[in-house]
């Protein structure tokens, strides 16, 4: 991580092969000049997809840090730690503040998937199964893919938008009938947290552009560690704490796996491939949760699970494709 010039240089160049072939009706990123741009195309899809999976061992995290500590407790504390480890990257590398104007797109990754996403989710999570909150992972590729489009001009095909579509539907199609068809009390939360984590990756891809991943993550962490203390403070004298190997567990992954190594990854990957492309492997997502949700939690999983992970798995290559 501290070999900041070397990581730099290719994401630029990936970036922009990624911004020819979206950007300007598909053509081009052809692996050309050194090394071709076709391995580090196929690097940051590697990057983006460990990204994925740390992020669908998230809400089952959630739950089990649920377990010991109160929602907004819950929250809070992971931050805090995921500042902690960022900053002790930051110091140790010599990283020097960013510049004036990428504060702003620092405050909405902060606001979106630092803050916003693992609240609202986490509320949802009080009052809804992992499976049904699955849903809103099934609908966010398709929702960062439209507001990236919006925020970069970058017009993706036909093609793609198709896939991407029939992705979403099939993966909201499945996740709902896990959970009977109906919306819980949690829903409102969950749709919440879709818009703002969809805005905080479309901002987060766009810098990490121009600043390595790890820092674009590490920035928005510490530029929220004043409210992250101040949550603790608050949700720990206002909410019972019961430490159990699974809080602790939950909590730790959360914080380390899912908010600062997860995003590392995932930003590196995005601003390697495009954030429209990069979010299709999202389609994967919830159907990595029920997993997890099985094998963690006890859940039950519906027969049509394989079925509807082949058919991701055909989405998800189309749009790569695409």
């Amino acid at each position: 991580m501290t070999a900041q010039n070397s990581a730099t240089l290719p994401t630029s160049i990936a970036v922009e092969s990624s911004a020819r072939r979206f950007g300007r009706g598909g053509q081009g990123g052809r692996g050309v000049g050194r090394g071709g741009l076709g391995g580090r195309a196929t690097g940051g899809t590697a990057l983006a997809m460990l990204g994925v999976v740390a992020f669908s061992l998230t809400f089952p995290a959630t739950a089990w840090g649920l377990e010991s500590f109160g929602p907004w407790s819950f929250v809070a504390v992971r931050s805090v730690l995921a500042a902690l480890i960022a900053g002790v990257f930051l110091l140790a590398g010599r990283v020097p503040l960013p510049a004036r104007e990428h504060w702003a797109g620092l405050a909405v990754v902060a606001a979106g998937v630092v803050v916003g996403f693992p609240l609202l989710t986490t509320l949802a999570l009080t009052t809804s199964t992992t499976s049904h909150a699955a849903v809103v992972v099934g609908l966010l590729p398709l929702t960062t893919a439209t507001l990236s489009a919006l925020r970069t001009g970058a017009r993706p095909s036909r093609r793609f938008w198709g896939a991407a579509v029939a992705g979403a539907a099939i993966v909201l199609g499945f996740t709902l009938g896990q959970s009977g068809g109906a919306l819980s009390a949690g829903d409102g939360f969950l749709f919440g947290a879709l818009l703002v984590c969809a805005a905080g990756y479309t901002e987060g891809g766009r810098l990490a552009r121009v600043l390595p991943g790890w820092q674009v993550i590490g920035w928005a962490l510490v530029l929220c560690l004043p409210l992250s203390l101040a949550g603790s403070a608050l949700g720990l004298a206002y909410e019972p704490v019961h430490l159990t190997g699974h809080g602790l567990a939950g909590l730790l992954w959360a914080a380390v796996g899912s908010t600062f190594l997860g995003l590392y990854v995932w930003y590196r990957g995005m601003a390697e491939i495009g954030a429209p492309r990069a979010s299709q492997l999202q389609l994967a997502q919830p159907l990595l949760t029920l997993v997890w949700s099985v094998a963690l939690l006890g859940e039950h999983l519906s027969p049509a699970a394989p079925a509807a992970a082949c058919a991701v798995l055909v989405c998800i290559a189309v749009t790569q494709r695409a």
